[in-house]
């Protein structure tokens, strides 16, 4: 019996076209975590922490600003990258839960909060990813030829 299956093959990128793309795909991730990261240090973010139950706002909201900073820097940059990658999912890991959407009687207040929520853990998968496999090349962190 004859069978139409052939064997996929796959091909290693072009460092010619995949240095230039993680570049650009570290730059976009990064660019989230680096604006907001500034906003956890005015008093609005920690209010609003605040009133979600956050213990300590005033101090857990600025140190979450700059665990977001330097692992978005870290990434950006592909410096230790792995290690600010690792600070991000911290970050994550601390703030995703603020959008209990599930507990919101407000339609729309509702697919907000679920849209930041599944926002924060595709970050997160994001994150981990970049945990294991680094920045690829042009970056600090890649092996000099």
């Amino acid at each position: 019996m004859a069978t139409l299956a052939q064997p996929i093959v796959v091909s290693k990128p072009s460092p010619f076209v995949s240095g230039p793309v993680m570049l650009a795909g570290r730059i976009l991730f990064s660019l989230i975590f680096l604006m907001a990261g500034f906003t956890h240090f005015s008093s609005q973010t920690i209010g609003f922490a605040a009133s979600q139950g956050v213990p300590l706002a005033s101090i857990t909201v600025p140190f979450s600003g700059i665990l977001a900073l330097l692992g978005a820097l870290s990434i950006l940059l592909g410096y230790r990258a792995r290690l600010g990658a690792w600070l991000i999912v911290i970050f994550l890991v601390g703030v995703t839960p603020m959008h209990k959407f599930w507990g919101i009687s407000d339609p729309t207040m509702q697919q907000m909060q679920m849209i930041m929520f599944m926002k924060n853990l595709a970050m997160l998968g994001g994150a981990l990813l970049i945990t294991q496999f680094g920045t690829g090349p042009l970056s600090f962190d890649s092996p000099k030829q």
